[in-house]
Formats: structure tokens, sequence, C-alpha cells
């Protein structure tokens, strides 16, 4: 699916409905500030995957009547799709939920399977593993910060003018998304919706000679890294000035930063394994979005890079560390523009990782390992990694003939609309001095710093009263 969705011409929205707590009321406007009304209607946000709307009214008075993050994104519903299938196919069905995340869909679907059936892979077959969710974060990230932030910062609508005014920069960053995509295709067979995974192993692994070629493309890497480190260290200052503070969540584990495998934790709540992933995601539906939205201690939570650092910065490697210190990232940041902050100290991260995970490979000699085999039985099992956006969930329950007949998906964008609809409230009143042209960049700014892939997010419609249309018409009550 397009990482970069084009500006499309929306309905005027419909008044908030009874029920939908979207409404704020304010304080009036500091003196010596502009004043409303103001509008900012924002249909169809652009540079994120997906459709979301941004809906604000500021009245004459100063008073915020209408703050509302909107996703009317068409659902589609891949856990019905599940019922019935094959443990053996399951996998490659989930991969078709996200292009982007296609990878870490694989894998939080493998581990559900496995720890369903009982399955224990290899110890190689857990490296590979790693190495793959690494290719895809360090794509994702490097795709996100380059391509849909950086010409906020810069003050231009897109990519394209930097190629023309900052083109060493510009070829830098894709100098550098082009050894994600190789890393990808030579872990996972192709940069996309992967090839070589199967319940219980993998079916073609990479030859030495590859890893060492891989090993030479990730080292010469660094550079371009370490640049972008550089650049963005002196753009800080252009992200807004906007903190609110809540609860953070993510896999964690007592000895890395933790991605691949761990524990449920939180800046708030106590840790748990995955398999309770439903007493921390407690997912809701609202009347304005086809995404369920999650809480847990609070009215919201956040997932992705922002709170994976705050609960594991002090496992990052020693250059990840030192770009952290560099970029003035600090464990306990409750700045939601900085999730693209950390999104750059994990590129680091990932490299540097991946480069001891690959030695470890070569040392230990690449072996020709066929999949673990499975004992067909009626068993339930959860998984989850950490995908660009976030904490990834999957759990699944099969029959005795190794058939789903219950499947679940919590997909880390839906974890963080709550979220995101939080932080406008908090901000917009800051905002009621701007122009309306200033409030949307600001406003868009947030949004896009949670690099949404709403499409994936979307799980549910309202389907009341569809009985009562009229024949052949289907209606979705996005109210």
């Amino acid at each position: 699916m397009a990482k970069i969705a084009s500006a499309k011409t929306a309905a005027k929205t419909k008044s908030t409905p009874k029920g939908a707590a979207t409404p704020i009321s304010t304080p009036g406007p500091q003196p010596g500030k502009t004043t409303g009304p103001k509008k900012v209607h924002v249909h169809y946000l652009t540079r994120v995957e997906g459709h979301g709307n941004i809906i604000v009214d500021v009245e004459a008075d100063g008073r915020v009547s209408t703050c509302r993050w909107e996703v009317p994104e068409a659902p589609r519903f891949f856990e019905a799709m599940l019922v019935g299938r094959d443990y053996k196919d399951v996998h490659h069905i989930v991969s078709r939920i996200c292009g982007i995340c296609a990878i870490g869909h694989q894998l939080a679907s493998l581990q559900a399977t496995e720890d369903a059936l009982n399955i224990n892979v290899s110890e190689q077959t857990h490296i590979l593993r790693r190495l793959a969710l690494h290719a895809e974060n360090l794509q994702s990230h490097l795709l996100h910060i380059a391509y849909l932030v950086l010409p906020d910062l810069m003050g231009v609508d897109s990519i394209l003018p930097l190629a023309a005014t900052h083109k060493d920069a510009v070829l830098k960053f894709i100098a550098a998304r082009r050894v994600a995509n190789e890393f990808s295709r030579l872990i996972c067979g192709r940069t996309t919706h992967p090839q070589r995974f199967v319940p219980g192993g993998f079916t073609m692994f990479p030859s030495t000679e590859e890893l060492e070629a891989l090993r030479t493309k990730l080292t010469d890497s660094l550079p371009n890294l370490d640049f972008a480190v550089d650049l963005f260290a002196t753009l800080t200052d252009r992200f807004p000035k906007f903190e609110r503070e809540t609860e953070y969540v993510g896999l964690v584990s007592p000895a890395e930063y933790a991605m691949y495998w761990g524990e449920i934790g939180s800046t708030k709540d106590e840790r748990r394994p995955v398999r309770q992933y439903r007493n921390i995601t407690r997912e809701y539906i609202i009347p304005t979005s086809t995404a369920k939205w999650t809480k847990n201690q609070g009215e919201s939570y956040m997932v992705g890079a922002l709170a994976r650092f705050n609960l594991n910065a002090e496992h990052l490697l020693p250059r990840a560390a030192a770009a952290a210190k560099k970029l003035g990232l600090k464990k306990g940041c409750t700045n939601p523009y900085f999730i693209t902050i950390a999104q750059l100290v994990e590129s680091v991260h990932t490299v540097e990782e991946s480069l001891q995970l690959v030695d470890e490979l070569l040392t230990r000699g690449i072996r020709d390992e066929a999949p673990a085999k499975a004992n067909i039985f009626a068993g339930r099992g959860a998984g989850a990694v950490e995908v660009p956006r976030g904490i990834l969930f999957h759990a699944y329950e099969y029959d005795e003939q190794g058939r789903i007949f219950q499947a679940d998906c919590v997909i880390p964008t839906n974890q963080n609309h709550a979220n995101i609809q939080k932080d406008l409230e908090a901000l917009v009143p800051t905002l009621t001095g701007l122009t309306e042209k200033e409030m949307e960049l600001k406003l868009s700014m947030l949004v896009r710093a949670y690099d949404p892939c709403i499409s994936c997010s979307t799980h549910c419609i309202d389907a009341r009263g569809l009985d009562n249309e009229p024949q052949g018409m289907v209606r979705f009550n996005y109210k």
C-alpha cells in the first residue's frame, strides 16, 4: 500500500454525535493573541498511510468547540478471513494486512501459531527472524524520517524540493534506505511479503557470501546514519515545544532493547506475559472511527519508538546511545513530536545490533535446517513483536485439525488513536493565537509524528440500521 496518501476532497463532517468524547471547552484567548473563529478541517491528511481527518473549530472568543481525530477508512476484516484456514497458510495471509509491516505481521503470526501448537524453533531461526524485523524497522523508520517528517522541518510540502536544495542529504537518505531494502530481500526472499518464513523455521537461508556482503553494506551505511543524526541535531528546535505525559507500552526485556521477544511493559502498570495482552489493550469502539481504540491505566496510551525508548533506553548499544545524547533525547521524554527522533536513534541501534547478529551467524556457520514439525492439536497462542509503529499482537485458537476458529490482531496504530486524540485536545488550546495555516501545520505534524498506518488499524464498522436500507445499498455509519 502507498506510504504517502494524496490529498482529496471530502464531504463536510456532520456535527459531533451524542456519546463522542470530542467536544472540549477551554478558557478564552490570552491577551494580545489572535482570536477566532477558526476552522482547521484537514480531510485525508497527507504524508501518512491511509485516510484520517483532523477537525478543529475555535470560536470567536477563543473557546475550542470541536477537536476530533477521525478515521473514515473502509474497514477490512482479516480476523474473519483467517477462520477455517490451515496453520501453514495463516502467516502469509496476515502479511497482506500491511505492505509496510508485512514482516512484522508474519513474525507475530508465527509466534502465535508456534505458541498454540507448541512448536520450538532453533536458535538460528530466532537470529534470522530478529534480523528480518530489524530490516523492516530500518526501512520504515528511514522512510518516515526523511520523506514524511523532514519536509515539515524544512518548510516544504514534500521531499521533491529538497532534492534540488539539499541534494546531498536526500542522496544519503536514499542510500541508507536502499541498504534496508536489500537487507529485507536477503533475509526474507523479497523486500515485502516474505516468502521464506514457515511455522517452525525457514525454507531457504542466506549464504555465507550473502551475509558477508550484508555486513559490508550495513557497515557502509553507518556514516549516512551519522549524517542523519548530525542533521536532525540542528533541527530539533523546529519541533513544537509540547509535552503531555501518558502511559508508554511496549515489549521489555532485562537483557536487551526488546523488539522480537519479551514481556509487555508499561510505565504505569506491571509487566505481563504476552498472552495477557487483552488486559492491557482493552479495545473499544467510538462513533468517529472505523478503527478500535484502546486504553489501560488512563484514557489512552502510546506505543512506538518513543514508548520503546522510554521503556528500554538503558539497553541501547553505544553508537545509538551517543546518537540519543547528541539529539537531546532522554528517557522520560513526553513530547510526541520526538517520536521521529526516537525512530532515528532506533535506526542506529538496529544497524549496530544487526551487525552483531550477522557476526554471530557467520561464527556459527549457516546450517540448512528443516523446519521444526508441529504436533497438531487444539490450542491457543499469542505472539507480539515491535513493528515500526509499536507493539503488534496476534492471537489464535486452533481446532484439532490445525485450523483457526478464532483470531485477534491488535494493530499498533489503533492502540495510538486515543492518544492522538488526547494529544490534540491538549495541544489545540495552546494554538488558538495562531493563524489557521499555522495551526494546521502543527496539528498535522503531531499526527504525522505517530507515523500512523491507518488502513491497517481499521477493523470495525457501525452496522446498525443496515437492515433498513434499500436492497443492494451498503452504508457505513461513520457518524
